[in-house]
C-alpha cells in the first residue's frame, strides 16, 4: 500500500505555527533548499527574510505540498513547477493551484485537508468548525489514536479557512488577510446564518462539473496514484480516496465529460486511451500509460 493511501498511524494538526501558506512561500522555500540551506540553520531567518516562526511555517508547507520529501530533499514535482526553468514558478496559472490543492490533500502531511476532502464532505453536506472538531475526535477514536487536542484541531481548521476563503475582515496585517494561496479555487463555500441570535458559520464543498479544471490536471491525478494500472473504473475515479472525484469534488457528469474529452484528444491518440463499458462497469483504459509529467507538459506547453 502506498504512503498516500495507507491507514494513518497519526493525525497531524500542527507545525505551521498558525500561518497559512502565503503566495510566494513555496517559491521562496524552494530556492532556499535548492541553494543548499537548511531550515535549522542559524541564518535561515535572514536568508528567508521572515520571522523565526514563519521559517517553521515555510518548512511545514513545503512538506505539506510535497515540495520537499521526508528527508528534506526537493521533489520531482517541485522542480517541474517551481524551478526557474519550471512550468509555473510564480504560480500564475490557476491550473497550478489545482495541482497544489491535489498535492496538499493527497500528501496527507496536513491531516485536516485529507479528512475534509476524502471523508467529511461525503458524510455531511455542511459542516462547522465545531462539527469538524467532533468529526476528528471520533475519527481518532476509531483509529485508536490518543492525545488529540481539540483546540489544536480548531486552530488548524481556522488556518484551512484562511487558505481557501478570502475574508473581508479587518486586519492589521493585510498580507494575512488577503494572501490565502488557494482562495481563487473557490472550492470551499462559506455561509453565515443567524441561529437563536447567534451567528453560525457553515462551510460546504459542493460537487459539480468543475469545468474550470483542465483535463490534464485530472489525468495527472489519476496517473499519480500508485495503484492505477492500465485500466481504472469510473467508480474508483469518482469515489475512492485521493482520486479526482474526492479531491476536486467533481460530480460524475463532470468526470465523464473530462474523460471523454481526453479520449478524443489527438495528443493522446498514441496511448490509445479509451472509455469503455463492460457489463455495466465504465472503465478508463490505456494501451500504454502516459507519463504523468508528460501529461502536464501537454498542458503547459513543452
Amino acid at each position: 500500500m502506498s504512503e498516500k493511501n495507507k491507514i494513518p498511524s497519526k493525525l497531524t494538526f500542527s507545525g505551521h505555527d498558525t500561518f497559512h501558506c502565503r503566495h510566494l512561500w513555496l517559491k521562496k522555500g524552494y530556492e532556499f533548499v535548492k541553494d543548499g540551506n537548511k531550515f535549522s540553520d542559524e541564518d535561515a531567518v535572514v536568508k528567508l527574510g521572515v520571522g523565526k516562526n514563519m521559517v517553521s511555517g515555510i518548512n511545514y508547507w513545503l512538506r505539506a505540498f510535497g515540495i520537499i520529501d521526508k528527508d528534506g530533499a526537493l521533489t520531482e514535482f517541485a522542480q517541474f513547477i517551481l524551478d526557474d526553468t519550471g512550468k509555473d514558478p510564480y504560480l500564475e496559472d490557476e491550473a497550478t493551484l489545482w495541482l497544489l490543492h491535489y498535492q496538499l490533500v493527497t500528501q496527507n502531511i496536513a491531516s485536516t485537508y485529507n479528512l475534509i476532502f476524502n471523508e467529511l464532505r461525503r458524510e455531511r453536506i455542511e459542516f462547522t468548525k465545531d462539527s469538524f472538531v467532533a468529526f476528528v475526535l471520533r475519527k481518532a477514536e476509531e483509529l485508536g489514536l490518543t492525545q488529540i487536542n481539540k483546540n489544536t484541531v480548531a486552530t488548524d481548521f481556522e488556518v484551512l479557512i484562511k487558505m481557501y476563503i478570502r475574508t473581508d475582515a479587518q486586519s492589521k496585517d493585510k498580507e494575512d488577510t488577503f494572501s490565502g494561496l488557494l482562495t481563487e479555487l473557490n472550492i470551499i463555500q462559506e455561509e453565515k446564518r443567524k441561529i437563536n441570535d447567534k451567528t453560525e458559520v457553515f462551510f460546504s464543498v459542493a460537487a459539480d462539473d468543475k469545468v474550470e479544471i483542465p483535463d490534464e490536471i485530472i489525468l495527472y491525478s489519476i496517473l499519480d496514484q500508485e495503484n492505477t494500472g492500465n485500466s481504472i473504473s469510473l467508480y474508483s475515479i469518482e469515489q475512492e480516496k485521493n482520486q479526482a472525484g474526492s479531491v476536486f469534488a467533481i460530480g460524475r457528469t463532470g468526470l465523464v465529460n473530462k474523460i471523454e474529452s481526453l479520449t478524443k484528444s489527438k495528443i493522446y491518440k498514441k496511448y490509445s486511451i479509451t472509455f469503455n463499458d463492460h457489463a455495466g462497469i465504465k472503465e478508463l483504459q490505456f494501451k500504454t500509460k502516459p507519463n504523468k509529467f508528460e501529461v502536464l507538459n501537454n498542458y503547459y506547453g513543452n
